[in-house]
């Protein structure tokens, strides 16, 4: 455990978090710079997750790839990083969310300038002993030491020289490179410069970070200096609160501690008298919340991947660590409300996103609890087999079924001593979604090594098909049942390759074209194959269908046709998804991100990220805007450019998609800009109508909505109408007047439901009382174990609850039945316990499981009330047998 150290007070000015910030931007405003509001969690640049430094958001400008309007910049950036997440508590100052105070420099000033206003700043500013601090600069950059010794009059032994490890930047292995130059803050300046160690965290704590960008790096990692110099600084907001505050730690500082009283008062603990067990417990909580709300804020939406999966680990640590400090009922959204009151006067997003983030936090944890206590007793039951390690396959059941992230066994293994099978995690989980794959693959998978053989071949297919239906194109490959072939005929199914080709291949998730193939041969005569599934493989096209006629050669020139109907309802269907994106971002959450979509001949399916389901009145309003749309006839505008061009503007890209350099964007100037390379209509007019006919979640944050257009649209009103006078004769009634009369058999079922339910509980009753003479009584208990068959599960418990009370609170009585005598398929246990039964250390739970493994079944409860089921009814007698022994040896 780190040693907590508090900085000695002399000169410094205590001030806020809030001070502090606001301190650092003035001071750099003064001195020319322009102040920029920090940019969000979710970086613009869809190859990074999350934004973890506070120069990220100007990377594309250090990179050259983009200008800014001011060559001096200054901001405080909030950050998130999770790779040393298991830290968080334990040390003074690591955090998962964090605030980085910047001042950047384009090609203005340089080294001199970044380095006096870093010391006057720390200094004189906010009033640091100059005795108390320590510079470290590049072991070969002569220049920056010289200004400190001469220019800001640093004593020698205070400045120290480090290696590239720690004091040289790069952008990659490639690109923008330089020296770095730190300020730390000395505890303990009375041990002298000696053999000073920055590395001792009880004693430094770095806080202040200047890169100088001087160094352009080749291929070869040769070092070129740059023509435009750049500077790069972080200041570590909370590092600096915990100096000018006097704190022990971070946690200490105003920026944390009222969320460490919230915390604590949840559990009526004073913070300053937990053990520090307890402490490391809290620290957790209230570092994770802050980070948990500003992911929210900034669009996250709990998932099992991406950006997603970071949000939904933090927030089932922070529920575990409260069970461990014995918070039981949900208590996130609390914690989260004081930290939208700290951070509301800088982030005033937080008042704007309130509702959102609580409402995020809610079900997310409501969810997690719903599995926790499972996942928990599952976890305690294999460390209490006192196993070597947790296997792969355990792990991922926890995972799949219970919501526990890996890390967080791997966490709870870990405070037992134990190892996780990462390896066989993560191959249990490949293996669920070859799994998954299976379902829906078209190319079967034994042609693979052929086809992966086939386009390593030949390379990339020209596609043409944005202009042209139909063109004529070379046969370069036949593939027949996984072999390579000269040539096929009649009959065969077969994966054709063309040099180039008018079909589109299934990608981005729009799904391939259909049509035919056709040649005209003097020896063959016509051949036609019907194509229905062109696949995309590395860039090439693999068309599948059947031949229908004729014979077909390598080499032979053919005629490619594409179905122009298909393709003219995939184009609608397709532009339909980009206008479904857009009116959900305006109407339902601007924060609404694609997850996934299948764009198909008959419907489009579209997959978001939300917390909520999508209210009626919303989709009403949605499915009007995109009509509204359709009906104003806007055209299409398709263009390709460089990706950092279309990200400037605007265009919306999907999180884990793989982009060129050069990209293609379909634009719908004021409705919808996005990186696509689907076809569309040239005309919103050309769908004809729009039409929502689902929305349901298909995982936890994760919506769905499924459409239809054009033509569709009339087949699924054909087959509504079908239904409706179905009904209507069914009932005997106009269409008008169905629904009054389902609504009225629906409150006749439920009446009749109820009634019969009461009878089953007033047989169940009888049944009990007769039981009552057969009781047994052992010293001052009195027990019961029978068989009661034809009766359901809920009247078997509320016989068994009705035999206890008979009985009394010294009482313990098991039943079980089969519920169906005419289906004898699977049994029924319950047992009851009264209070003194409890008292003596039986649970109802526990004591049922091992019965109901005898009938191949499994269960659980309450302490005093517990139901099991199972699937061996021939057991059923000796599984009765064996619960009266362990219950008179349990009682005696």
């Amino acid at each position: 455990m780190e040693v907590e150290r508090v900085p000695s007070k002399s000169a410094m000015k205590s001030l806020t978090g809030e001070e502090i910030r606001a301190t650092f931007l003035h001071f750099y405003e003064q001195r020319g710079h322009q102040i920029i509001p920090s940019a969000s969690l979710v970086p613009e640049d869809p190859t990074v997750l999350l934004t973890i430094a506070g120069m990220l958001p100007f990377k594309p400008v250090f990179l050259g790839h983009e200008k800014i309007a001011s060559k001096r910049v200054t901001t405080s950036q909030k950050c998130i990083r999770t790779n040393d997440i298991e830290n968080v508590g334990k040390t003074a100052r690591h955090h998962t969310f964090f605030e980085m105070l910047g001042n950047f420099s384009f090609g203005d000033y340089f080294k001199k300038e970044a380095i006096q206003w870093a010391w006057e700043l720390s200094t004189r500013v906010y009033g640091l002993d100059p005795n108390n601090l320590v510079v470290s600069v590049f072991r070969e950059d002569q220049e920056a030491e010289n200004i400190w010794r001469d220019v800001v009059g640093v004593d020698p032994c205070r400045i120290i020289r480090m290696g590239e490890a720690d004091n040289f930047w790069s952008a990659g292995p490639t690109g923008p490179c330089g020296p770095c130059s730190e300020l730390y803050y000395d505890f303990h300046p009375e041990l002298g410069t000696q053999e000073i160690d920055l590395e001792d965290g009880s004693r430094f704590i770095e806080f202040y970070n200047l890169v100088f960008m001087q160094y352009n790096r080749d291929a070869n990692g040769k070092l070129e200096s740059l023509t435009q110099c750049n500077i790069d600084t972080g200041m570590g907001l909370e590092r600096m609160a915990q100096i000018l505050q006097g704190a022990a730690n971070n946690y200490e500082t105003d920026l944390f501690f009222p969320l460490l009283e919230k915390a604590c008062s949840l559990v009526k603990q004073d913070y300053y008298k937990v053990d520090e067990k307890d402490k490391i417990s809290f620290k957790v909580i209230v570092d994770h919340i802050r980070a948990c709300v500003h992911l929210i804020s900034d669009g996250v939406v709990a998932s099992n991947l991406g950006r997603g999966y970071v949000l939904r680990r933090l927030l089932r640590r922070v529920v575990r660590y409260g069970r461990l400090l014995g918070i039981t009922k949900p208590f996130l959204s609390e914690i989260a409300e004081v930290a939208i009151e700290l951070m509301k006067a800088t982030y005033p997003q937080l008042i704007e996103k309130r509702e959102k983030i609580l409402t995020e936090l809610q079900q997310e944890e409501v969810r997690f609890l719903a599995t926790l206590g499972r996942g928990e007793q599952l976890l305690t039951d294999l460390l209490a087999s006192d196993p070597k390690e947790i296997s792969g396959e355990q792990a991922f059941e926890l995972y799949d079924t219970y919501g526990f992230p890996v890390e967080l066994t791997q966490e709870i293994a870990e405070e037992n001593s134990l190892a996780v099978d990462l390896e066989g995690f993560y191959l249990a989980m490949d293996q669920q979604r070859q799994r998954a794959k299976a379902a829906v693959m078209t190319i079967d998978l034994t042609l693979q090594d052929t086809i992966d053989k086939v386009v390593n071949d030949l390379g990339e297919t020209t596609f043409q098909g944005y202009q042209n239906l139909e063109q004529s194109s070379e046969v370069q490959a036949i593939v027949i049942n996984g072999i390579s072939s000269n040539k096929c005929t009649v009959g065969d199914k077969v994966d054709l390759v063309f040099d180039s080709t008018t079909f589109y291949g299934e990608s981005g998730g729009q799904i391939g074209d259909r049509g035919t193939i056709s040649s005209v041969s003097l020896d063959t005569g016509k051949c036609l194959i019907d194509i229905d599934a062109v696949q995309r493989v590395k860039g090439a096209f693999i068309h599948s269908g059947l031949v229908k006629s004729g014979t077909l050669h390598l080499g032979d020139v053919v005629q490619l046709s594409v179905d122009s109907f298909c393709r003219r309802c995939v184009r609608s269907n397709h532009t339909s998804t980009h206008l479904l994106q857009s009116a959900l971002k305006k109407i339902v959450d601007s924060d609404i991100s694609q997850a996934g979509s299948l764009v198909g001949f008959d419907r489009l399916r579209f997959d978001f990220h939300s917390s909520r389901p999508i209210e009626v009145e919303e989709l009403m309003e949605v499915e009007q805007l995109i009509n509204s749309w359709i009906s104003e006839e806007h055209a299409l505008f398709v263009s390709e450019m460089s990706i950092d061009d279309a990200k400037s503007a605007g265009a919306v890209a999907m999180f884990g998609e793989k982009y060129g350099d050069i990209v293609r964007v379909v634009d719908i100037p004021g409705v919808s800009m996005e990186l696509c390379g689907g076809t569309h209509v040239s005309n919103t007019s050309e769908i004809g109508l729009f039409k929502i006919v689902s929305e349901t979640g298909i995982a936890a944050g994760i919506r769905r909505v499924e459409a239809i257009t054009g033509q569709g649209i009339l087949s699924y009103l054909n087959d509504r109408d079908s239904i409706v006078k179905t009904l209507s004769e069914g009932f005997k009634a106009q269409p008008n007047e169905i629904v009054d009369r389902v609504t009225a058999l629906q409150s006749e079922v439920k009446f009749l439901t109820k009634s019969l339910e009461k009878a089953h509980m007033e047989v169940a009753s009888s049944k009990a009382l007769l039981l009552l003479k057969k009781s047994i009584s052992l010293g001052k208990s009195q027990y019961m174990v029978e068989r009661l068959d034809g009766v359901t599960g809920e009247a078997l418990q509320f016989a068994a609850q009705t035999l206890v009370d008979k009985l009394g609170v010294n009482s313990a009585v098991v039943l079980a039945g089969i519920p169906e005598m005419n289906n004898r398929k699977k049994v029924i246990l319950v047992t009851a316990f009264g209070s003194e039964i409890i008292n003596m250390g039986l649970n109802a739970g526990k004591f049922l499981a091992p019965i109901a493994k005898l009938c191949g079944g499994g269960g659980g409860g309450r302490p005093n009330l517990a139901q099991a089921g199972g699937k061996n009814p021939e057991a059923l007698d000796s599984a009765l047998g064996f619960a009266r022994d362990q219950l008179v040896k349990a009682l005696q």
